[in-house]
């Protein structure tokens, strides 16, 4: 896939890897569909950022865990041609016990990442599918879907156990929809490991967590967005998940 020119619609784009990920599809050419559930500011902010790299950004607020949420996703896009890469950014990160797990947890759990990034790709489909330029492509692959998943899908935590499932049963739907969706359109998953540490780890917390990852330190923004451009940029690459973890998986 070529970059440049090309629309890419990044959920959760206010968030550390979103907006990484967002600005780093700006620094190779595209324009950008920002989405963001309530932090307007930012989101702004970012398409700011974005034109100030020469290309187009719209920044549209949307909660993916309503009924209507994935659908409207794309009915703003400001001008914006049919976007042809999604990237599934949005996501809650939640520490619950057994003991302390709820329904209602659960279900904010598995709404945000798990169902919405299944319902966006499904609208994000539809709309490549509607856009004859695209549809009719003679390319091998006419647009991509990355999902953001998690080490923790592979290797759960204890205390984890919601969110763990979350992120497993995204790297089924990952796979299941790269069969379903090929030959046209790509699949594929980047699990991250520590890119950032959680707020309040002391330096015995940090040692704990690096005594897990051979590489024996947390991994850089551009390490993954890199990742994310590899997958882009290959034709041949679907239902795969590329571990960004340092090791922690092995």
């Amino acid at each position: 896939m070529e970059l440049r020119g090309t629309t890419a619609a990044i959920t959760g784009s206010t968030g550390k890897l979103g907006s990484a990920i967002a600005l780093a599809l700006a620094q190779r050419g595209c324009d950008c569909l920002c989405h963001y559930h309530k932090n307007a500011h930012l989101a702004k902010e970012l398409v700011k950022q974005i034109e100030g790299l020469g290309q187009r950004a719209v920044a549209v607020g949307v909660d993916l865990t309503s009924p209507e949420g994935a659908g409207s996703l794309f009915d703003e896009m400001g001008g914006l041609d049919t976007p042809r890469i999604l990237i599934n950014s949005a996501a809650v990160f939640s520490r619950q016990p057994l003991g302390e797990a709820t329904f209602k947890a659960g279900q904010k759990l598995l709404a945000t990442n798990l169902l919405a990034p299944v319902l966006t790709s499904r609208h994000f489909v539809e709309r490549v599918n509607a856009d004859l330029s695209i549809s009719s492509a003679k390319a091998k692959a006419v647009a991509k879907i990355i999902n953001l998943v998690d080490v923790g899908a592979q290797r759960p935590w204890a205390e984890y156990s919601l969110y763990c499932a979350s992120k497993a049963g995204l790297v089924a739907a990952t796979k299941s929809l790269a069969k379903e969706l090929a030959p046209k359109i790509c699949v594929n998953a980047v699990a991250p490991g520590i890119v950032a540490w959680p707020e309040g780890f002391d330096r015995d917390q940090k040692d704990r967590q690096l005594a897990h990852v051979p590489m024996g330190r947390i991994g850089e923004i551009d390490e993954l967005t890199s990742a994310v451009i590899f997958l882009l940029e290959n034709d041949y690459i679907t239902g795969q998940v590329l571990n960004i973890d340092g090791g922690r998986c092995i």
